[in-house]
C-alpha cells in the first residue's frame, strides 16, 4: 500500500514537472525568437528597430502584469486551461501579422504579442502551487526559462541561417515549430489532479483572492512586500538586459558561433539552479525554508559583485563571467518563483495564492526593465554593451545585498510576532 502510494506520488511529480517545463518552454517560442535577429538595416525615428521591438513587447508584457494582479489572483481552477489557450493563440496570431505587415507598420503587433504572454506564468504555476512538491515542480518550470531563451534563439537563428527564413517571419515559424510541444504541455496540465489533503495540511489551502483580501494581505506585510519587490525589480531588470542583448554581447567580444553559445552558456546555470532550489523540497519546515531564501538572495548578490570585479580586472574570461553572472542572478530569481512566495504563504498560513504576490513583483519588475531600457537607448551618453552590462551588474549587486539584509531583519521581527 505504502509502495503503491509512493509510486503514484513519483508518477505525479514526473508528469507535473514535464507539463510545466514544456508548456513554459513553448511560451518562450512565442515571446523571444525575434531577439535572435538583429534587424540591422532597419531604423525608425532614428532608433535601431530591434530596440523598438524589444521596448514595444516589453511595454505589452508589463501592462499584462498589471492586469495579472487582478486576473491571475482571481482565476478559478476550472477556467485555467481555456485562459491559457486563448492567451497563447492571441500571441501567435500577433506574430502572424508581424510577418504579414511590412516594417515599420508591424511594430504594434509585437506589442500585442507581449500583452497576453505576461499572464502565462501565473496560469501555469496555479496548477502546481500549494503542494508538498511545489519547489521541485517550480524549479522544473523555472529551469525552462533559464534555458528556453537560448534554445528558442538558437532555433530562430537556425531557421534564418540554414533555411533562409526572413527575419520578420522567423518568430512566427519558430512558434510553429514548438506548437505540438505546447499542445502536449497544456494537455498534461489539464489532466493534473488537485492538491490533496496532505498538500493542504503542509502548505495551506490556495484560493482566489478578491480585492479586499489582497488589500488586507498588503497591509499586514507592507514593508516585506516592498523590500521583496525592489529586490525582484533588480533581478528582473538585469536578467532582461542579459537575455535580450546576449547576441550583441557575444558579437561585441568577437564570438563567431553565437547559436551554440546561446545554449551552452545557459545549461550549467540551469543544472546548478535545479539542484540547489530542488533540494529545498527536503526541508519540510516552512519557517526554515522561508528564511534560507534570504541567504540565497544575499549570496547571489555577493557572487554577482565579486565576479564582475574579477571580469572588470580581466581576471576571468567573458564566457566564464556570463555563466557566473547568469547563475548569481537566476538562483535568487528562481527562488522567488519556486520557493520564497510559496513558503511565505505556507509559513504564515494565509489562505491565498502566489499569483497576487508574484504579479505585484512582476509588474514592478518589468516596469523597471522598460524604464532602464528606455534610459539606455534614449539618453545622450554612448555606452558599449560590455560597459553597460558591467556597470549594471555592480549597481544591481550592491542594491540586492543591502535589501536582502533589510528584508531578513523585517521578517525576523514578523517571525517573533508569529511565535507570540
Amino acid at each position: 500500500m505504502q509502495l503503491s502510494k509512493k509510486n503514484t506520488e513519483i508518477s505525479f511529480i514526473i508528469k507535473a514537472a514535464c507539463a510545466v517545463f514544456i508548456t513554459y518552454l513553448s511560451m518562450y517560442a512565442f515571446r523571444k525568437p525575434f531577439t535572435a535577429a538583429q534587424y540591422s538595416n532597419l531604423m525608425l525615428w532614428g532608433v535601431d528597430y530591434k530596440i523598438l521591438l524589444i521596448i514595444a513587447q516589453l511595454i505589452g508584457y508589463t501592462i499584462s502584469k498589471y492586469f495579472g494582479i487582478k486576473i491571475i489572483s482571481e482565476l478559478a481552477a476550472n477556467k485555467r486551461t481555456v485562459t491559457l489557450i486563448i492567451l497563447m493563440a492571441v500571441s501567435w496570431v500577433s506574430l502572424l501579422f508581424f510577418g504579414l505587415v511590412p516594417a515599420p507598420y508591424n511594430l504594434p503587433f509585437i506589442f500585442l504579442n507581449g500583452l497576453p504572454l505576461g499572464m502565462i506564468w501565473g496560469v501555469v504555476f496555479s496548477y502546481i502551487e500549494g503542494r508538498r512538491h511545489t519547489e521541485l515542480l517550480g524549479v522544473a518550470m523555472a529551469s525552462s526559462f533559464i534555458i528556453s531563451s537560448g534554445i528558442v534563439k538558437g532555433v530562430g537563428s537556425y531557421l534564418m541561417l540554414n533555411l533562409q527564413v526572413p527575419e520578420m517571419w522567423m518568430p512566427f515559424f519558430t512558434g510553429l515549430v514548438f506548437l505540438p510541444v505546447l499542445f502536449l504541455g497544456v494537455y498534461l496540465l489539464h489532466s493534473l489532479s488537485a492538491p490533496n489533503e496532505e498538500d493542504i495540511h503542509a502548505r495551506t489551502e490556495r484560493k482566489p483572492m478578491d480585492i479586499h483580501e489582497r488589500k488586507a494581505f498588503f497591509r499586514r506585510f507592507a514593508p516585506g512586500i516592498i523590500f521583496s519587490v525592489l529586490i525582484y525589480v533588480c533581478l528582473t531588470v538585469f536578467r532582461d538586459l542579459r537575455d535580450n542583448f546576449a547576441v550583441e554581447f557575444w558579437n561585441s567580444i568577437g564570438l563567431k558561433n553565437i547559436p551554440s553559445m546561446l545554449v551552452f552558456s545557459e545549461v550549467p546555470i540551469a543544472v546548478l539552479v535545479i539542484i540547489i532550489i530542488g533540494a529545498m523540497i527536503f526541508i519540510k519546515n516552512n519557517k526554515n525554508a522561508f528564511f534560507i531564501n534570504f541567504l540565497i538572495v544575499f549570496m547571489g548578490g555577493l557572487l554577482l559583485f565579486l565576479s564582475t570585479i574579477l571580469f572588470y580586472n580581466q581576471l576571468i574570461t567573458p564566457t566564464l563571467w556570463m555563466i557566473i553572472v547568469g547563475f548569481s542572478m537566476y538562483l535568487p530569481y528562481i527562488a522567488f518563483h519556486a520557493l520564497f512566495f510559496e513558503r511565505w504563504i505556507a509559513y504564515f498560513k494565509i489562505k491565498s495564492n502566489i499569483g497576487f504576490l508574484m504579479y505585484v513583483a512582476d509588474a514592478a519588475g518589468y516596469l523597471g526593465s522598460t524604464l532602464v531600457l528606455l534610459f539606455k537607448n534614449f539618453n545622450n551618453t554612448n555606452y558599449s554593451w560590455v560597459s553597460f552590462f558591467t556597470f549594471s551588474a555592480i549597481v544591481t549587486s550592491v542594491i540586492i545585498i543591502i535589501l536582502s539584509i533589510a528584508n531578513y531583519l523585517y521578517f525576523k521581527k514578523q517571525d517573533k510576532l508569529q511565535i507570540a
